[in-house]
């Protein structure tokens, strides 16, 4: 097929990009050099879209959360990714979580049917001389195209780690002692208020299982990966752990709102798991991305009350994820300013998150139909998630030290006027609405 458009990287935000491309009537071709010989140190299909670390889109609230909100913006510019999570979604109280493999096969049969997408199993070892070309390889870049991105830029590529959490078998679960409850017993959308599963600790179980993730024996790191900064959000716990005694009890292990039944109080830690398949055979541990061998991982995790016989579907990892320095390299088009036929998109761009990561996609898609189609584009307005991404992406942020980032309400300009605290969330919200209305009426048909 003769293509308008090359996309290299099939992953959230290439496969986004290619969609709204593809709707657009422009002629694309998919580059992915998972299926064609290669595979990452993370990914464990040739799916599109793969889902590699947590199953989780995070907040599915549009009121009253900004991920939440670029959910619904999302919606609204007809996202393939948001459409696939619906057809694979599982409950996770107010989360949208998916089923990973139904929601990378609907992804990946979409674009696979599409008249206007070519999908070809290939590794793209350089950025092409012409032609115009979005690159979405995320954090994963082959090291070929990494070195040939660097030489283009002059650019020293940031890194940090991204770790893996363990998932369990349903069945290995000890409900003698778990239990199941969503957080104050709130439910969300498809959920009954009894999403997550949850394991108890005493304060002697909980200091000793402390202990234990500080004296693990971890994963060692290569020499070009000794000095890679950990991403914040996505934090292995024992580095959590590391910071003090008390750091777990106030981040994923919190036990408030979480009533254990067999004493009707509040356990002093919890370890909560979140349904990652839609048959709820497996299950996540949630915030428990760790690097810990193998061997350390089961013999530590099996001393969490309800996980004693515990049996891993998979176990916890890490990888290395690079991304370039967005703000000095690229334009408010997701443009290389030194070479303006080629855009970024993705995790690559030093966005954060599977949600971000898509949303970026389709941004850098409508910009691109936008410009084969000879149509002025203006980027969405900073009021709105999408608009506040951008904006960090492309200039918002401090250049001296850009780290990743998800979105998040600190990117969105503040109120002009005095709001009280508890009302700010919903003003956030309600004015990006009518911004991305407003924004969005020249692209719907009179």
């Amino acid at each position: 097929m003769t293509y308008q458009v090359h996309i290299i990287g099939g992953g959230l935000a290439g496969s986004e990009a290619a969609w709204q491309l593809a709707e657009a009537g422009i002629k694309v071709r998919l580059s992915e050099m998972r299926g064609g010989g290669d595979r990452t140190p993370a990914h464990q299909t040739d799916g599109l879209a793969e889902l590699v670390c947590s199953n989780s889109f995070r907040s599915d609230d549009d009121e009253a959360n900004a991920v939440g909100l670029l959910h619904h913006e999302m919606r609204g510019l007809g996202s393939l990714i948001m459409h696939a999570a619906a057809e694979a979604k599982v409950p996770a109280g107010s989360a949208l979580a998916v089923d990973r493999d139904i929601f990378s096969a609907a992804v990946t049969n979409t674009l696979e049917s599409h008249a206007n997408i070519e999908i070809v199993r290939e590794r793209i070892d350089r950025l092409p001389d012409e032609g115009l070309t979005i690159v979405s390889t995320g954090p994963l870049t082959a090291a070929s195209l990494a070195e040939d991105i660097l030489a283009r830029t002059g650019q020293s590529s940031l890194a940090f780690f991204d770790a893996i959490a363990p998932i369990v078998y349903h069945e290995s679960i000890d409900f003698d002692i778990a239990w199941y409850q969503s957080r104050w017993d709130r439910a969300g959308p498809g959920g009954d208020g009894k999403d997550y599963i949850n394991c108890p600790m005493d304060k002697d179980q909980y200091d000793t299982f402390i202990q234990g993730l500080i004296d693990g024996e971890k994963a060692e790191f290569r020499d070009w990966e000794k000095d890679t900064p950990y991403f914040e959000g996505c934090m292995p716990i024992e580095v959590m752990a590391e910071r003090g005694p008390e750091t777990l009890r106030f981040g994923p292990m919190k036990p408030v709102g979480l009533d254990d039944p067999r004493t009707g109080r509040w356990p002093h830690a919890v370890v909560q798991l979140r349904q990652d398949n839609r048959l709820g055979t497996i299950w996540n541990m949630v915030g428990f991305q760790t690097k810990l061998k193998y061997g350390p991982q089961v013999e530590l995790f099996r001393t969490i009350p309800g996980l004693e016989k515990a049996e891993f579907a998979r176990l916890g990892g890490l990888h290395r994820n690079t991304f370039i320095h967005s703000p000095e390299l690229l334009d408010d088009r997701l443009r290389l300013k030194t070479a303006p036929h080629i855009r970024f998109a993705g995790q690559i761009t030093g966005c954060e998150g599977y949600v971000e990561s898509s949303a970026v996609g389709l941004a850098c898609g409508l910009m691109t139909a936008a410009e084969i189609h000879g149509r002025s584009f203006t980027a969405p307005p900073v009021t709105t998630a999408l608009g506040a991404l951008l904006g960090h992406i492309t200039g918002d942020a401090e250049r001296a030290d850009y780290q990743p980032m998800n979105v998040n309400f600190g990117l969105f300009p503040p109120p002009k006027g005095r709001i009280k605290k508890k009302e700010r969330k919903l003003f956030y919200t309600e004015r990006a609405k009518r911004d991305m209305a407003e924004w969005m009426r020249p692209m719907v048909p009179a």
